[in-house]
């Protein structure tokens, strides 16, 4: 389904979709959301995109391969519960960090990188199915 509306209207909202799941992504340690629930918002904005315009098309724009994705998110996630098993914590401990940068207090969590690496390993893994499936389609 390739229609002049919807060929239209898909870079808009999956811009407005992959700003929103970055916003559920930021927020999700303090309120609900989280890397989970932003990486499916990301990957309805991709698949939204891939109707209108190609798997080839999604799969340029991405730049690197989907399961690279999912891989680095799974290192990041892992790294941040390494990180407080090496401070002699238990593993997954939220540890916390407030460096100056710029002039600027900027609050840092392991809490947080293991969000973005959830969020990774999600857009990574089922972007890689969407495409696959799309793919079969044409």
């Amino acid at each position: 389904m390739q229609t002049l509306i919807l060929r239209a209207v898909a870079p808009f909202l999956t811009s407005l979709m992959l700003l929103f799941s970055v916003f559920v992504l930021l927020r999700g340690h303090n309120e609900p959301g989280g890397g989970f629930i932003g990486g499916l918002i990301a990957v309805s904005a991709l698949a939204v995109y891939g109707i209108a315009f190609g798997v080839a098309t999604v799969r340029h724009a991405l730049r690197v391969d989907p399961l690279a994705i999912a891989g680095g998110g799974l290192l990041l996630a892992a790294l941040a519960g390494f990180v407080s098993a090496a401070a002699g914590v238990p593993f997954m401990t939220g540890l916390w960090v407030t460096p100056v940068i710029a002039g600027y207090a900027v609050p840092l969590s392991t809490v947080m990188a293991f969000d973005i690496g959830v969020y990774l390993v999600v857009v990574g893994a089922i972007t890689a199915v969407a495409l696959a499936l799309e793919e079969r389609e044409d």
